[in-house]
């Protein structure tokens, strides 16, 4: 099973990226996860909300695979703590398949299109995150959750 967090537009901050690509390097002692990367929409100006949500529904549609899981990290997603979290992931990874992939959308969210197909969505929070720092808390929580799976002394209840 490989973990993978599709993203529209790529991580500019070089602090984050150092840090994201550290919980990647942590979490691949326990299972193959990756961040895809869409190119960002250009020339957006004279695009409406709706237009750019469905141009990068096209790209994201595009780099799925058959049989993926998909899961939508969106502000209507259901919220879960780290433990619960992880236990989620963990029946996921047990039902078998070849990839999980976590869709991180646009500055607009998700076409319905995206929506329809998905599997499931989360939420990390009611809080609003720039895309760029969501990356880095999903790394975290997907290092945090295979730490918990592993009774390792990094999560504390």
């Amino acid at each position: 099973m490989k973990i993978i967090l599709l993203t529209v537009g790529k991580t500019t901050d070089k602090h984050l990226i150092t840090l994201i690509d550290d919980y990647i390097s942590r979490t691949a002692h326990y299972v193959p996860f990756a961040i895809e990367t869409l190119p960002e929409l250009k020339n957006t100006k004279a695009l409406s909300a709706a237009q750019q949500k469905a141009l990068e529904a096209d790209m994201i549609k595009g780099a799925l695979q058959a049989g993926d899981y998909v899961v939508l990290l969106d502000e209507h997603g259901k919220e879960r703590r780290s433990v619960e979290f992880a236990q989620w992931l963990q029946k996921r990874m047990a039902a078998g398949g070849r990839r999980i992939v976590f869709v991180i959308g646009g500055p607009y969210g998700f076409d319905p299109s995206v929506h329809a197909l998905a599997n499931d969505e989360i939420s990390l929070s009611q809080m609003t995150f720039s895309h760029q720092m969501i990356r880095l808390f999903f790394a975290e929580q997907i290092y945090r959750a295979m730490t918990i799976l592993n009774n390792e002394p990094y999560h504390h209840e």
